[in-house]
């Protein structure tokens, strides 16, 4: 029998969960919604299935490293400081939403971890060094590799998976034979086929993703309170699949439509970019942000793409051939694609400005780490007080 407050802590773990799932669902399959591959409904479904096999599989590691390996004494969780930090979670979270800003689960949850165990003596620094380091080179890991490929493989990437809608169904039924197998449809090109799944496919790989890294954020302090893993991991991926099906309708409205203003093809590089690094990094027990992983790989490949260089045809400079930056030529011939580009329209190679907006880019990134900051901060303050005169 569950105690009173082990269920009002499962309830504050299941509140967290489901507003990872109705947050993460939207970044995870806006592109895939809002291009008209998906529905709603089956991108909560796939967000769901996919978020419980990262959780499962990958995820545990980093419940154990928040859970225990970043406290030096597991003792100090109990159930009722797990409440408080689970608290400190959600309500950091709710000041990232309110401000129209996607603040880092992962950053925010260790944050509120962190101030808990350094009020009770009880941080181990060098697993909060390792992953405070981790959270300075994964970003810019990000940035550099989303640089090169803007700056040099972009035009033939999309090339390959850039998605053309023919009338009529994607897939078919053959029910000819035993077994039914799924076929093309009839109007379906092997390009827009190609394109299809590729992007269904990086969604789910989002999806997972977010469940090697974001599973902790929900239930990491229950478990360093004694409660079963395997039992918090059914729980806490139930939550997400509650937000992912239902407050996340209204996320993917929004992120749908407001990824497709930026070009699909670099929807799909940024997410396999962030989704490999954090991959990568849950596997060795370390908390990952993809929010600003994202972030940056989304800076870098609009600074890659502003900046790419192309070797103009003979005629310009007097038969001499000559080399500028694209974001320049958009900016003298906005009417006309840049020559050697690809098959980018004019309007997917805007000005460096439009691609690389610093004012923006500072507001988000520092809003971004203020979030776990006000964790970490009103956590410490409050554990502090309640340690010396309260407990």
């Amino acid at each position: 029998m569950l105690s009173g407050l082990i269920l009002l802590g499962l309830a504050v773990a299941l509140f967290v969960g489901f507003n990872i799932g109705g947050s993460n669902t939207g970044p995870s399959f806006g592109p895939a919604v809002g291009a008209g591959v998906l529905s709603k409904t089956l991108a909560g479904v796939l967000m769901s299935v996919f978020f419980f096999i990262g959780a499962w599989t990958i995820g545990r590691r980093v419940v154990d490293t928040l859970g225990s390996e970043l406290v030096t004494s597991p003792g100090v969780f109990t159930v009722e400081t797990s409440i408080v930090v689970l608290f400190f979670i959600g309500g950091a979270l709710f000041v990232g939403n309110y401000v129209g800003v996607p603040a880092s689960t992962s950053m925010t949850a260790v944050g509120a971890i962190a101030g808990l165990a350094l009020a009770a003596g009880e941080l181990n620094l060098a697993v909060m060094g390792e992953i405070a380091v981790w959270w300075i080179v994964a970003p810019l890991v990000g940035f550099w590799v989303s640089v090169m490929i803007g700056r040099y493989v972009y035009p033939t990437i999309n090339e390959w998976i850039a998605i053309t809608q023919s009338e009529g169904a994607l897939l078919e039924v053959d029910r000819s034979g035993a077994i039914p197998v799924p076929r093309p449809g009839p109007n379906t090109t092997r390009r827009e086929f190609f394109g299809t799944f590729t992007l269904v496919s990086i969604s789910c790989l989002m999806a997972f993703s977010s469940g090697t890294s974001n599973i902790a954020n929900a239930v990491a302090p229950l478990f360093g309170a004694g409660v079963d893993l395997n039992f918090l991991i059914l729980v806490g991926s139930g939550a997400v699949a509650v937000g992912a099906l239902t407050i996340a309708r209204r996320t993917l409205d929004t992120l749908g439509n407001d990824l497709t203003d930026l070009p699909l093809t670099a929807a799909i590089v940024v997410a396999v970019v962030a989704s490999a690094i954090v991959i990568g990094l849950s596997a060795i027990g370390i908390p990952a942000s993809f929010v600003i992983i994202a972030t940056m790989s989304i800076v870098g490949l609009g600074w890659g793409r502003a900046t790419r260089t192309t070797t103009l045809s003979e005629g310009l400079r007097g038969g001499e051939d000559a080399t500028v930056s694209v974001g320049a030529l958009a900016a003298e011939e906005p009417g006309e694609a840049a020559p050697g580009v690809g098959e980018e329209e004019a309007s997917d190679i805007p000005g460096a400005s439009d691609l690389f907006d610093p004012a923006t880019t500072g507001r988000v990134i520092l809003m971004q780490n203020l979030v776990p900051v006000l964790a970490t901060v009103g956590a410490y303050v409050t554990f502090w007080a309640l340690f010396r005169f309260a407990w």
